[in-house]
C-alpha cells in the first residue's frame, strides 16, 4: 500500500510511537507498505521547532534527513499540479496551506494518508486513515 504520512505522523512515529494508532503502526510497518512524506512537512517541523512546539535532538535539517534515511521513506516534491489541486479541492477543506498540500498529494497520487487529523479524517474525497 501506497502511504503518504501527515506531518504529525512522521513526528509521532519517530518521538512518540505511542500516540499512533493500531492501525498506523501496522501499516508503518507492513511488508508492501511504500511510505512516502510530502516535502511540505519540512517546513511545518522547521516551523514547529522555531516555535518551541516541538523539541528535537539536533537542527531540523538533519534530524528530518536522518529520520528519512533511515526508515527510507520516499519525499514527494510539491508541482503544479499538486498546488492547483491543493486550491481546487471539492466541498469545504482546511484553509491551513500544508494540509491542503498533503491532501492534494494523496488525491493526486492515490496514496492513503496516514493522520490523525479529525478534519481530514472526515473529509470525504481523500482516504485518510488512523
Amino acid at each position: 500500500m501506497k502511504l503518504l504520512l501527515d506531518t504529525c505522523c512522521i513526528i509521532w512515529s519517530i518521538s512518540k510511537p505511542e500516540a499512533i494508532s493500531q492501525t498506523a503502526k501496522a501499516l508503518l510497518t507492513a511488508d508492501d507498505s511504500e511510505i512516502h512524506v510530502s516535502v511540505i512537512s519540512v517546513a511545518e517541523i522547521a516551523c514547529a521547532v522555531e516555535r518551541g512546539r516541538i523539541i528535537i535532538d539536533r537542527h531540523w535539517k538533519k534530524w528530518f534527513r536522518h529520520y528519512i534515511d533511515l526508515n527510507d521513506w520516499q519525499v514527494d516534491s510539491i508541482d503544479l499540479d499538486i498546488m492547483e489541486e491543493a486550491y481546487s479541492l471539492p466541498e469545504s477543506f482546511h484553509a491551513d496551506p500544508a494540509d491542503r498540500i498533503i491532501t492534494a498529494t494523496t488525491r493526486l497520487k492515490n496514496y492513503s494518508l496516514l493522520t490523525a487529523d479529525r478534519k481530514i479524517l472526515s473529509y470525504p474525497h481523500v482516504n485518510a486513515i488512523w
